[in-house]
């Protein structure tokens, strides 16, 4: 008897956890964007928040998954996708070539858009949580949806991706048909769209909660770009991880998480 109760607790508990996540496609016009949804255990008739998670420069979901079991915790649906042509490992579009920063702001504002029209989602509590340049991506996508989106966390956010570029391409004609970052190969209208994008006169126009967390030792991205940020922001944090570099350790990242955890309502 004990047995048979202990192989079905096991065989329902199975069932909840492989219930848990889930493969999800959504499209943007001709684009197809490859993700996994976590959700906590459906009850019917109950509305989820949502926390949309953007990964960085040739990042892909996997990365998204670190958030998925504080926001189980918070009662919400998690959502982490790959960026069509955002890596060379992307499931979604692999041609680094096309990548473009207005482009994920697009494939972003489509998956909010995805989900606001879900019947067991509240659209009321839409977070978005990006890394690096999915950082920028999240932040520019908030200030062109700001009554979408509720709240607003950026991982060392790549605020600084236009002056980067322009620095190193002073002239237009100086940008050539392939760059190669990291040896990811980048095509000539990733450049040519950022070249005169304000960063700081756009992420503005969002005024909601936005919570900032960098490392004082990035080498990537500047601290004094979030530095500038929070103070852009009307209402924004900064937390600084004192010798975190670009990409936190486990320990810097469960540093972060827990702050991220308090963060969210």
């Amino acid at each position: 008897m004990k047995k048979t109760l202990f192989l079905l607790l096991f065989c329902v508990s199975a069932v909840v956890c492989a219930q848990s996540e889930e493969e999800l496609w959504i499209k943007n016009g001709n684009r197809n964007i490859f993700g996994v949804l976590s959700r906590p255990v459906q009850q019917e008739g109950v509305k989820y928040p949502v926390a949309i998670i953007s990964h960085g420069f040739n990042g892909t979901h996997w990365f998204g998954k670190d958030y998925f079991g504080i926001m189980k915790e918070k009662g919400y649906m998690c959502y982490t996708f790959d960026f069509p042509c955002g890596s060379i490992n992307s499931r979604s579009d692999n041609n680094t070539m096309n990548m473009s920063v207005k482009g994920e702001v697009s494939d972003l504002q489509a998956i909010i858009d995805y989900f606001k029209s879900q019947s067991d989602v509240d659209a009321t509590r839409i977070v978005l949580i990006g890394e690096s340049q999915g950082g920028l991506v999240s932040a520019l996508t908030a200030a062109s949806r700001p009554k979408d989106v509720n709240q607003l966390v950026l991982i060392y956010p790549a605020l600084c991706i236009p002056d980067n570029w322009n620095e190193r391409y002073p002239k237009v004609e100086e940008i050539p048909d392939t760059t190669r970052l990291w040896n990811v190969p980048l095509g000539r209208s990733f450049f040519l769209e950022i070249r005169d994008l304000d960063v700081y006169k756009e992420i503005k126009k969002y005024k909601r909660p936005v919570l900032i967390i960098h490392g004082d030792k990035d080498q990537v991205v500047p601290l004094s770009y979030s530095e500038r940020a929070v103070k852009t922001y009307k209402k924004a944090k900064l937390e600084v991880i004192p010798n975190a570099r670009h990409g936190f350790n486990p320990t810097e990242r469960a540093l972060a998480l827990g702050w991220i955890k308090n963060f969210i309502k």
